[in-house]
């Protein structure tokens, strides 16, 4: 009820009321104020009780490169070397195959600047070393075909006269049948001439005559007995004399093939040599175009690891440190081993970097001021230092009233990330973190980025 009345009614009433009675009435006032103060407090816990609460998983970490190739990477020169000269500065931008600093030679092996033209003066005279006992090689095998046709020809001249001297010795063999036989004859004509002296048939001049003719038909038998003898003679000759030629041909074959094998040992080694020489020719070729440390992609100079002229360096030692040009950014986010196995690939995260204000809600990630999106790409298998698993978070496509990461981001800087997960009451989180619970999915979880990545490669 408006109250358009000059009069104040309270205040009289008020002014009515006992002072002793006055102290109770506004206990009984106050009481009743705070009563309904209360019960409103406990409406509204209770609507809030029951409002959907977004669960999140947090981290921290920075900012990376997605690929490895554009993480910041140590320029390493080759070979020992002295700094002669810088190109570069710290901070320059250079391209792929610009030049960063110039060596010079400290092994005393390669000081000598006409090394390459001695190296190539001893592989020439190696190559006249290989073509001499190349010619030597096919010396000693016309030599080898000379004594093959030689032998050809002595042997068969030597098996000629073998097979002429058992042709000779079967021919004084039967000669010494006949005359063996003529012989026997004879013996028997004298039995049968002695035989008729004796009763008178034959006189003593026949008898005489008889024995005259053995004894020469015995000389035949004699002196043809030692012409077998002298042809079995010859025609052991004549095998002794082929066996002799093979022998001797075997010997003179031997000594070729053996000089033809250490003519061709000498030829492989001089080989050796010669592609060891080449081999050297090239390393020192490539050890000169070495004395250039060139950038090995496009990119910032981050730093110069070593310093003035004349420093010494050794082989693989870092130089300088280049930061690729406009690397694909990626959030490298570490959580608790805990919560992994409720994140997979592809889960939204809300992500505030160093540098950029925000203001994260977990449970409400609408509500959140300042933050940028991103999904998981890659989780680890296996748990960083400290226990925890790495998550790696690139953008994603802006969605209406979100923005995209800034250009001014760089590698290292700071990142804190939350991972959206399903909704639940809050008075459900309430309980959950009270009792130390992990987030809870509403599903479960098709499989974990190891069983995905085989499937990509089947």
């Amino acid at each position: 009820m408006l109250n358009l009345s000059n009069q104040h009614v309270a205040e009289e009433v008020w002014e009515h009321v006992p002072r002793q009675s006055r102290p109770e009435l506004l206990r009984t006032y106050a009481s009743r104020r705070l009563g309904r103060i209360l019960l409103a407090i406990g409406l509204v816990f209770l609507i809030i009780l029951f409002l959907p609460w977004r669960q999140t998983i947090y981290g921290a970490g920075s900012l990376t490169a997605l690929t490895p190739q554009d993480r910041p990477q140590n320029i390493q020169n080759q070979i020992a070397g002295r700094i002669e000269h810088w190109n570069v500065r710290e901070g320059q931008f250079v391209h792929r195959g610009d030049t960063l600093l110039m060596l010079s030679e400290i092994k005393d092996e390669y000081f000598d600047p006409n090394l390459t033209e001695r190296l190539s003066e001893q592989l020439a005279a190696k190559q006249g070393n290989v073509a001499a006992y190349q010619a030597k090689i096919a010396a000693t095998d016309q030599q080898i075909a000379a004594l093959r046709a030689t032998l050809d020809v002595q042997l068969q001249s030597a098996a000629n006269k073998v097979e002429q001297a058992q042709n000779y010795l079967a021919s004084d063999r039967a000669d010494l049948v006949a005359i063996s036989t003529f012989y026997e004859t004879a013996k028997a004509r004298l039995a049968r001439y002695e035989e008729g002296y004796k009763n008178g048939l034959f006189s003593l001049t026949d008898i005489e005559t008889r024995r005259l003719k053995l004894q020469e038909d015995l000389a035949k038998v004699t002196s043809q007995r030692n012409k077998v003898n002298s042809s079995e003679q010859n025609l052991a000759n004549a095998r002794i004399e082929l066996a002799n030629l093979r022998a001797k041909y075997a010997q003179d074959l031997a000594k070729a093939n053996s000089d033809r094998s250490s003519a061709v040992a000498n030829r492989e080694s001089y080989e050796g040599e010669v592609a060891a020489t080449r081999n050297k020719i090239g390393n020192v070729t490539m050890r000169r175009s070495l004395y250039v440390v060139r950038a090995p992609q496009t990119g910032f100079i981050v730093r110069a690891l070593k310093a003035g002229i004349g420093e010494t360096i050794k082989e693989g030692e870092s130089v300088a440190t280049l930061q690729p040009e406009a690397p694909a950014l990626a959030a490298e986010v570490y959580v608790r081993a805990m919560d992994v196995p409720l994140i997979q690939p592809g889960r939204t995260v809300r992500l505030q970097f160093d540098g950029f204000p925000a203001i994260q809600f977990s449970g409400w990630p609408s509500a959140a001021v300042g933050t940028f999106g991103g999904e998981v790409t890659v989780i680890d298998v296996v748990s960083s230092p400290g226990g925890k698993y790495r998550l790696l978070v690139r953008p994603t496509q802006p969605q209406p009233g979100d923005r995209p990461w800034p250009k001014q981001l760089r590698l290292g800087s700071g990142v804190q990330g939350w991972v959206i997960l399903d909704s639940v009451p809050v008075w459900y989180e309430i309980w959950r973190q009270l009792n130390g619970f992990p987030p809870t999915l509403s599903t479960e979880p098709d499989g974990s980025p190891v069983k995905e990545s085989k499937e990509k490669g089947k």
